[in-house]
C-alpha cells in the first residue's frame, strides 16, 4: 500500500514537474522599453507573440492637442497588451448617430507588434504597416499583423500603428503653424518609426530591414515619408517602401485660401473666434466630443505642405528625385475610383473637374474634358481612364489614385517594380483582404478564393519585404520573373483571372495611351496641388 502511494506520489510529482516545463517553454518574455515593461500574448500554434497597443507617445490630450508627438511618460509594473488599442477619433462611414463606436479616444497614439522570433538572436526584416482610411477613419485593431507574418512563413516581424486622424490630425491653417504643428498625423507616424528604428530589435525585428507599407491614405502617408525633409531623413528610417492603391489628395500649403477656409469653419463651429490669436488656444479648451461632433462626416482633413516635414509638393519633389529609401514597389488596382464615383449621376466632365480641382481654371477643365471626350458619355468620362487588361474601365479619378503612382515608381529608377490587380470588379481596396484575410470592409469580400492566387500574390510583397525583390520567394509560386520598372520599357505584373476561374499572373505592357493621359496630369500638378 506505501509502495502504491508513493508511485502515484512520484507520479504526480513528475506531471507538476513537466507541466511546470511546458510552462517554462512557452513563457512571454517581457520587453523592457524603458519607460514601461509590455508582455503580450503567445499564439503556441504559430509561435507568435502579438503585442497589442504599446504606447510609442504621450497622448495628444489638453495642451498637447495639435502638438508634435512626444516621449510617453515612464509607468511601473508590468503592461499587460493583449488587447487592440482603442481607435483614434474618426468619421463612421455615415453611422446613424446612436451606432456609433464609443471606444473611440483621442489618447490614441499605440502601435501593435507581432514577433515570430522574440527568443531569437536573428533579427527578421521588419514591415511597417500604414493603414487607410482616407485620413480619417482606420486603426490597428482593423489589421492582423499575425497574418502577414504567416505569410511570410514567419520570417518578418510586423508592425501596426496609429495615428492621430481627421480634424486632430490634419487640421492646417495659419494659426496651427504658430500656436501648434501641422500635419500632426504624419508626424505621429514618423514618431513611430522612430520607436522602431529605437526598440525593434528587441521583438526580434532589424531596424536596417525596415519596409514601410500602407493602403491607401496609407500608401499616400508611405510618399510623404519617402518624400519627407527632402528626401534627406536622419537617421534613415526605412529601406523600402511598398505602396498600395495610392491615394494623394490635393495638398495645399498650410495657409492657402482651402485649408484657412477649413480652419476658419472648424473653429466657428467650435465656438471659438478664427481672427483671434487664441483661437487654437479656445480650441484646446474644447471638449472633445464637441469637437467630434465637427469631425464627422468631413474627410477633407488631409496633408499639407508644412515647409518643414513636407517642404514642397510630393509630386515635385518625386521630380526632383528627392527620395528617402532604396527601393519601391508599387500595386494598383484597375478600377481605383469607381466606387467614389455617384454612378446615378449626370455629369458635366468640366464641371466635375473644377470641382474635384478648384485651382483649375475654364480653360484647364476644358482640356481635360477633350482629353477623355472619346471615352464615351460624360459617365464613362468620369468612370474610365482607359480599358485596361481585363478591359474593365478604369476610374478617371486615376489623377488622385493611379498617376502618382508612376511618377513615384519614376523617383526610383531601376530599383522599383509595379503590380497590377486585376480581378474583377478591382475596386479600391480589393486587395486587402488577400493580405490581411481577417479585414472587415463594408459591402466588400475577397473576390478570388484561390490559394495558388492568394499565395502568389502575398508573396510578391513579403517576398520583397524580406529581401528587397520579389522574386526572391520565401514559398514557391506560379508568377513568373518580375521585371524592375522602367520608364523607357514600362511592363507590370498583372494579377488576375480567367473567365474559367483559373489563376492568371503575367506580365503586360503598361499602356502608351493610359502614360500619356498621366504626363497631362503630371503637366498640371502646380494646378491640382499634388
Amino acid at each position: 500500500m506505501a509502495l502504491a502511494s508513493l508511485k502515484i506520489l512520484h507520479a504526480s510529482l513528475f506531471v507538476l514537474l513537466s507541466l511546470r516545463t511546458v510552462h517554462s517553454a512557452h513563457t512571454i518574455p517581457i520587453v523592457d522599453l524603458g519607460y514601461a515593461k509590455y508582455q503580450g500574448a503567445l499564439d503556441v500554434a504559430l509561435n507568435i507573440t502579438s503585442f497589442l497597443g504599446i504606447r510609442y507617445a504621450a497622448a495628444p490630450t489638453g495642451n498637447l492637442r495639435w502638438r508634435a508627438p512626444s516621449l510617453p511618460s515612464a509607468v511601473s509594473g508590468v503592461q499587460l497588451v493583449d488587447t487592440s488599442p482603442p481607435p483614434c477619433y474618426q468619421d463612421t462611414l455615415g453611422a446613424a448617430p446612436t451606432n456609433r463606436d464609443d471606444s473611440q479616444s483621442e489618447d490614441c497614439l499605440f502601435l501593435s507588434v507581432y514577433s515570430p522570433a522574440i527568443n531569437s538572436t536573428k533579427l527578421l526584416p521588419t514591415i511597417v504597416w500604414i493603414h487607410g482610411g482616407g485620413y480619417v477613419l482606420g486603426s490597428a485593431g482593423d489589421y492582423n499583423g499575425a497574418e502577414l507574418v504567416q505569410e511570410s512563413n514567419n520570417e518578418v516581424v510586423v508592425v501596426v500603428i496609429q495615428y492621430r486622424l481627421g480634424l486632430f490630425g490634419f487640421l492646417a491653417g495659419e494659426q496651427v503653424q504658430d500656436g501648434g504643428v501641422l500635419n500632426a498625423g504624419l508626424l505621429d507616424q514618423d514618431f513611430a518609426l522612430r520607436w522602431v528604428n529605437k526598440n525593434i530589435r528587441k521583438f526580434g525585428g532589424d531596424p536596417e530591414k525596415v519596409t514601410i507599407w500602407g493602403e491607401s491614405a496609407g500608401a499616400g502617408s508611405v510618399i510623404q515619408h519617402v518624400v519627407a525633409h527632402g528626401g534627406k531623413t536622419e537617421p534613415q528610417l526605412f529601406r523600402a517602401a511598398i505602396t498600395s492603391s495610392t491615394f494623394l489628395p490635393s495638398q495645399y500649403v498650410y495657409n492657402d485660401r482651402i485649408p484657412q477656409t477649413q480652419f476658419n469653419d472648424v473653429a466657428a463651429e467650435a465656438g471659438c473666434i478664427p481672427a483671434e490669436p487664441d483661437a487654437l488656444e479656445c480650441l484646446r479648451g474644447i471638449d472633445v466630443a464637441a469637437l467630434q461632433e465637427i469631425n464627422l462626416n468631413v474627410i477633407n482633413f488631409v496633408p499639407v505642405i508644412d515647409k518643414s516635414f513636407i517642404t514642397q509638393s510630393p509630386t515635385e519633389l518625386l521630380a526632383q528625385g528627392s527620395v528617402n529609401g532604396d527601393i519601391l514597389l508599387s500595386m494598383t488596382n484597375t478600377n481605383e475610383g469607381v466606387i467614389f464615383v455617384n454612378q446615378s449621376v449626370e455629369y458635366d466632365v468640366a464641371q466635375y473637374v473644377g470641382q474635384l480641382f478648384p485651382l483649375f481654371g475654364a480653360q484647364e477643365s476644358a482640356a481635360v474634358a477633350s482629353i477623355y471626350e472619346s471615352l464615351g458619355s460624360p459617365l464613362d468620362q468620369v468612370n474610365a481612364i482607359i480599358l485596361r487588361y481585363n478591359m474593365q474601365p478604369a476610374n478617371w479619378t486615376a489623377a488622385i489614385f493611379v498617376c502618382p503612382t508612376y511618377r513615384l515608381l519614376d523617383a526610383f529608377p531601376n530599383a522599383s517594380y509595379k503590380g497590377e490587380y486585376a480581378v474583377p470588379p478591382a475596386l479600391h481596396g480589393d486587395d486587402v483582404f488577400y493580405y490581411f484575410p481577417s479585414f472587415v470592409l463594408s459591402g466588400s469580400m475577397l473576390q478570388f478564393n484561390n490559394t495558388i492566387f492568394r499565395t502568389a500574390f502575398d508573396q510578391g510583397f513579403l517576398s520583397f519585404a524580406a529581401h528587397l525583390d520579389p522574386n526572391a520567394k520565401l514559398l514557391p509560386t506560379i508568377t513568373p520573373a518580375w521585371p524592375k520598372w522602367s520608364e523607357s520599357a514600362p511592363q507590370e505584373m498583372v494579377f488576375n483571372r480567367t473567365e474559367g476561374g483559373a489563376p492568371w499572373i503575367s506580365t503586360a505592357p503598361t499602356s502608351e495611351a493610359f502614360l500619356e493621359r498621366c504626363e497631362f496630369w503630371k503637366s498640371v500638378r502646380s494646378l491640382t496641388a499634388q
